[in-house]
């Protein structure tokens, strides 16, 4: 090497030009050269006679032996690096054409490593003067390394060998050769350089302070981090990232040595970057987790530990959602590997528990995750039922009282000296209090008072140094002092704990919609568990299996599986019987909503053969009553049958008879209920909806002659002239079944009809014949008449769905085959004959005819037929008008619900009837008495709005006034009723939503979350809101029929956290701004100007609000609308560019200006800057211009009703002549009349037909 080392030198220079082949002979001559001559230096360095000349030669060849072959591997390196940069689509085949040579370079690194690392291995510093090896060679050696590491391959599981290679040979270079220091920068700068680093980094670390016994690197490389300025990390992500990721792995590989450094990384806690906070934290875990677990711990490692874990609950409430998020991560493995402290628990659960309302998902996520970990490990039973824990909790609170028993005659300081100590002072220190409790003027003054700074822990060391000096005199009084300064200690307290605390996360998990799938594996554990409020949320989690979310329908389909069809228990037999006790226990007192989604998974769960026929035959033995049960029982076994059948129709179909006889049997008195579930499980054998154009067999009918409606027919007659409240709901259902199995249910309902009015008549009849006096009117009993009314009601309604769905249906599929077999029958010259014929079928138009015939059909039959004085429903009319005519008359609560509701249904069937009765309709909505008919009426005129929207438009003001009624169960129906009549463009969306509006601030918060719902979908559609939000905000505030300011406030900060786009805020505040002209009151002005505080301005916005600034310029005296548009300010400022701050302070000085000199202190600042600013002249030359968004003006009218006669063409092009106005509905229209007083010349006139408002805008 000495001779030649020229020549391997210019290989060095020239590496790129050479052959390949020169380059790997080279490279297999220095591995020969260095391996040689480490084989030759022990015998050389034992050689105590080596002169000082050959002792140079060696040290030069291992010199030039070293540089030579560590440039070779690292020109080895970059041109790989470079290589796999520039084609990685040709890596591969280059990697195959070297191997195929018998070189590949990533199997070579390792040896070459290994070789250096022998090299350092010998005791090579005695070839140096003085045994000090040179600081250069050292660095020769180890800067390979570190090159060898910045590629990002080496992270790969591939280079696993060369990564180990690497690390011995920087172990051996720190152990033996001083390289501690450079090491750390390295690895500190390579660390903020290169992501891929961090794992590697943390092998490497561990090892050499395990294996190489080299502890003291880890405390260097902790301080060098602990060091870095935290607002620098702030800047430095990428750097931050790195020394995170390294902290979190290292503190998992080897906490103990990791702790002794812990305080340097302390302030990183109160850093800005959330991930240097994140590490530090996870570090504390990790040594909770591995150091600090344990009854056995020494009581400096106690105190640790709690530091630590009060730490942890102290960043539960950080400002970044990651951090929160990544606490209750942490907490989550600390409690299922068992070492959180059993005292620490409720905290902890506390913690959880608040985070169940973080405005974070992941946090919210993580929460109920920490909540399901504390149920799986608790400590306490396996069961947490009220029942089950009382006994041990009586125990252990007998046990608790006897312990504060001995503990309430101790002093506050008796906890701070061991039992023996404190037994010698307590004589001389009883009569050191009764002194002082005699003579409290005598007091001594404390040396040293209690400082703000101090903390109670701090007050009780001082309190502790005090006794032991048998300063007692002292000690108490500093104990007094310290009672009164740390109110809130537990030291210093005597407030015993609560013995009992109410758990809030199921409330709070029924309104976390977001975090569902957590939420319901939650409820599936607190389940099993015996939770006995768990029913609640697993009640609450039924809806969701409507839900479109993915998985989200599959996680409550899963949750039902493992609560229900899992049941314990030794035979078949017996499963059964607990799986139906348990989906009973959910019928009870279910709502009708609650019973439908159950029926839904059910028919899930038997469509995929889930449920086992034991199920099924338990359920029919109980209906059946050969296992003896209870009523409620047997009824829950025919309505779970029922749902079933939606699933199988054959469950109920095969055993119909069975059924009928059960529940529709003649036994008196009917049990009602149970005959009710009854049709419902029958109901469920046929398809209820309207037969499809697919299908070619007839729906399923049964003959009117069937047992089924000769039993119901007989049950309804006869339970009519009884006075049985459940007899009702009961004939309803009973009637609907009718019109959905029966041939001819018309029929069938008359007879019932024609039954039901005889014996009411044979009633009256009874009573006439009784009266003594035989001029007195005879009068029917009121249950009658409401029976017969609403009877006749059901009836009516049917007949229109059995029409309108059944025979149009019916109708359509048989004019299908028609056309088929016609089609089948025709020649193929008959065929081609008509091109007309051809062009109506390609375009649809003679299926679209057809249709249109059969509906006209059936609209004849229900204007002309049905309600004629030959029909059966025609001679309850004039009964029924009578009953609703003459309120006071006829005033029981019942009987005018169900009038009211049947002249609902009655006038759905005409739209002739239905606009003769309207005036009534109305009258009655608004005039009665009694909630429930103005709820019935509510309901029934928003299914008239959809059937007949041209006679219900002009009445739309009198719906919308029922969203202000007294009663709230009336405002709740009003507002669902507007809610899907407005969203499904039903009736026009008029300045009247802001009745709407008003709802988001009713004191019932079920019509709160109805209103924040409508006004989410609403959001939605478009523009909507956006073009109705002048029209609201005028009428809101408006002081004669708006609202009070607060109110205003609450109801403008949630619809203008709808306006969204940039577009959208930059009219609006033009709009707005303008405004401030035609206002008339003080409060109009506050108002707007809260309303532009609360939109999210840009910079656009701000010109915006300076063009208009003359309009609002003179209002800013006032300290309200002054606060207003400094806070726009404020919100400007915190995302403002440096070159929008101009403008920001501009507009500031003006408003500063303003309010504290006037209008004309603008005009001398302006004057005093000098030359008009852009702004300006920008608004000189808006002042004789149209406004950028004259366009949309007409957005923001309320639509003026259109004139039948003429319509005035070019409104818009004529407006952008003048100077725009901007008009607001409420000031160009009069308030429109709400009063229920509705007479003649009232009355609403039928204008134009109605048209769909249009989801872009409301344009006149």
């Amino acid at each position: 090497m000495l001779k030649h080392f020229d020549t391997i030198y210019s290989i060095l220079h020239h590496f790129r030009s050479i052959d390949p082949g020169l380059k790997e002979d080279t490279l297999e001559f220095l591995i020969k050269v260095v391996s040689r001559h480490s084989q030759e230096l022990p015998t050389v360095l034992d050689d105590a006679t080596l002169s000082v000349l050959d002792r140079s030669a060696h040290l030069n060849a291992l010199k030039m032996n070293c540089y030579a072959l560590i440039r070779l591997l690292e020109s080895f390196e970059t041109m790989t690096s470079q290589t796999s940069l520039m084609d990685l689509g040709g890596k591969g085949k280059k990697g195959r054409i070297k191997a195929a040579h018998g070189f590949d370079w990533e199997e070579e690194r390792q040896p070459i490593l290994q070789l250096l690392t022998q090299l350092l291995q010998l005791d090579i510093r005695h070839l140096w003067n003085h045994s000090i090896i040179e600081e250069e060679f050292v660095s020769l050696v180890t800067g390979c390394c570190y090159r060898l590491l910045e590629n990002p391959t080496i992270s790969h599981q591939k280079n696993r060998p060369t990564r180990e290679a690497i690390t011995h040979l920087l172990g051996v270079a720190l152990m033996r050769y001083n390289h501690m220091l450079s090491a750390t920068v390295k690895i500190i700068q390579m660390l903020q350089h290169f992501e891929h680093l961090a794992p590697v980094l943390v092998a490497a670390v561990s090892l050499w302070a395990t294996d190489y016994g080299m502890k003291s690197i880890v405390g260097e490389i902790v301080r060098e981090i602990g060091q870095k300025c935290p607002q620098e990390l702030s800047r430095d992500p990428l750097g931050a990232k790195g020394f995170a990721a390294f902290l979190t792995e290292l503190a998992e590989r080897v906490p103990a040595i990791l702790m002794s450094n812990m305080c340097v990384l302390l302030d990183h806690l109160d850093g800005e970057n959330y991930m240097m906070r994140n590490a530090v934290l996870a570090a504390m875990a990790e040594m909770v987790l591995q150091v600090l677990n344990g009854d056995q711990l020494e009581e400096a490692a106690r105190d640790t530990r709690d530091q630590f874990l009060d730490t942890l609950q102290a960043h539960g409430h950080d400002i970044n959602s990651f951090v929160r998020s990544r606490v209750l991560q942490l907490f989550t493995r600390i409690v299922q590997q068992k070492a959180l402290p059993l005292t620490r628990f409720k905290a902890v659960v506390a913690l959880a528990v608040g985070r169940l309302a973080d405005k974070s998902v992941l946090v919210c996520k993580n929460a109920i995750q920490l909540l399901a970990s504390f149920l799986a490990n608790n400590p306490f039973s396996c069961k947490l039922s009220d029942t089950d824990l009382a006994g041990p909790l009586q125990k252990e609170a007998q046990k608790l009282q006897e312990m504060r028993a001995q503990r309430r005659t101790a002093a506050a300081s008796a906890l701070l000296d061991p039992e023996e100590e404190w037994e010698a002072m307590l004589p001389e220190l009883k009569s050191t209090l009764k002194q002082l409790l005699k003579l409290p003027q005598e007091e001594e003054v404390i040396p040293e008072e209690i400082a703000n700074t101090e903390t109670a822990e701090e007050v009780e060391g001082r309190i502790h140094r005090l006794l032991t000096k048998a300063s007692y005199k002292q000690a108490i009084i500093l104990t007094r002092e310290a009672r009164c300064h740390f109110p809130e200690s537990k030291l210093f307290s005597y407030m015993d704990p609560e013995e009992s605390e109410e758990t809030r996360f199921l409330n709070l998990l029924g309104n976390i919609f977001k975090v569902v799938q957590e939420v319901i594996e939650f409820f599936v554990m607190v389940s099993q568990f015996g939770v006995p409020q768990a029913l609640l949320g697993v009640r609450r989690m039924l809806p969701l299996i409507w839900s479109k979310e993915p998985g989200v329908r599959e996680a409550v389909l899963n949750a039902y599986r493992q609560l229900y069809l899992n049941p314990k228990g030794d035979s078949a037999r017996a499963k059964a019987q607990a799986l139906i006790q348990k989906l009973s226990l959910l019928l009870v007192d279910a709502s009708v909503g609650t019973i439908q989604c159950l029926e839904e998974i059910l028919c899930e769960f038997v469509q995929k053969d889930e449920l086992k026929p034991s199920v099924t035959q338990m359920l029919w033995e109980r209906a059946t009553e050969k296992v003896p049960c209870s009523s409620l029982e047997r009824c829950s076994s025919v309505m779970l049958l029922g749902m079933m059948a939606r699933g199988k129709p054959e469950i109920v179909g095969s055993n119909l008879d069975t059924l009928v006889s059960i529940g529709l049997n003649e036994k008196f008195p009917h049990d009602y209920r149970l005959a009710q579930q009854v049709c419902h499980a029958i109901a469920n054998i046929s398809d209820r909806r309207k037969p499809s154009l697919g299908k070619r067999h007839p729906p399923f009918r049964l003959p009117q002659e069937h047992r089924l409606f000769k039993q119901l027919r007989e049950m309804v007659t006869k339970g009519f002239v009884h006075p049985d409240p459940l007899w009702i709901p009961f004939k309803e259902v009973a009637v609907t079944l009718i019109y959905q199995l029966a041939e001819g249910p018309e029929v069938i309902s008359a007879q019932i009809l024609q039954d039901c009015a005889g014996q009411a008549l044979e009633k009256l009849e009874e009573k006439s014949t009784t009266e003594e006096d035989p001029k007195e009117t005879p009068m029917l009993p009121t249950f009658l008449l409401m029976n017969l009314l609403s009877l006749a009601g059901d009836v009516a309604l049917q007949q229109l769905v059995h029409l309108e769905q059944a025979i149009s249906g019916e109708l359509c599929r048989r004019r299908v085959l028609r056309e088929e077999q016609e089609h089948k029958t025709k020649g193929p010259k008959e065929k081609n004959n008509s091109s007309e014929t051809t062009m109506e079928e390609e375009l649809g138009l003679v299926g679209a005819t057809a249709d249109d015939t059969e509906a006209e059909l059936i609209r004849n039959i229900c204007e002309m037929e049905l309600l004629d004085g030959k029909q059966v429903l025609a001679a309850f009319v004039p009964l029924l008008l009578k009953v609703c005519n003459n309120p006071g008359l006829y005033s029981n609560p019942d009987l005018s619900a169900a009038a009211s509701l049947a002249l609902g249904k009655f006038c759905m069937i005409s739209a002739t009837f239905c606009d003769s009765q309207l005036r009534l309709l109305f009258t009655m909505l608004e005039k009665s008495s009694l909630p429930i008919v103005r709820s019935n009426l509510m309901v029934a005129t928003g299914d008239l709005a959809i059937r007949f929207p041209n006679l219900i438009d002009p009445w739309t003001p009198h719906l919308y006034a029922r969203l202000r009624d007294p009663a709230w169960q009336v405002r709740k129906t009003a507002g669902l009723v507007m809610t899907h009549l407005i969203l499904k463009d039903m009736v026009k969306v008029k300045g009247q939503v802001s009745e709407m509006a008003v709802l988001l601030i009713d004191p019932e918060p079920q019509i709160a979350a109805l209103a924040k719902n409508f006004f989410n979908e609403l959001s939605h559609k478009g523009n909507a809101i956006y073009n109705l939000l002048p029209d609201i905000i005028s009428r809101l505030s408006d002081p004669e029929g708006g609202v009070e300011e607060e109110p205003f406030h609450t109801i403008m900060k949630q619809l203008l956290s709808y306006i969204t786009k940039d577009k959208q805020t930059e009219s609006l505040v033009e709009k707005l701004c303008q405004r401030f002209r035609t206002a008339r009151t003080e409060r109009q002005y506050r108002d707007l100007a809260y309303c532009v505080s609360q939109l999210p301005l840009t910079e656009r916005g701000l010109r915006k609000m300076l063009d208009n600034f003359d309009c609002f310029g003179d209002k800013l005296s006032d300290e309200a609308i002054f606060g207003a548009f400094l806070l726009v300010v404020g919100k400007l400022r915190r995302g403002a560019k440096p070159e929008g701050k101009a403008i920001i302070d501009e507009f500031e000085q003006k408003l500063r200006a303003c309010h504290t000199r006037g209008v004309d202190a603008v005009e001398e600042l302006e004057i005093g800057q000098g030359a008009p600013s852009a702004t300006k002249k920008q608004y000189a030359v808006s002042k004789h211009q149209p406004l950028a968004s004259a366009a949309s003006e007409d957005d923001f009218v309320t639509p003026k009703p259109r004139c039948p006669t003429r319509r005035i063409p070019n409104t818009q092009q004529r407006a952008s002549k003048k100077k725009p106005k901007i008009v607001f509905s409420s000031d160009e229209s009069s308030e429109e009349d709400l009063s229920a007083e509705l007479k003649d010349d009232e009355t609403p006139k039928k204008t134009t037909p109605i048209r769909r408002a249009s989801t872009r805008g409301l344009r006149s």
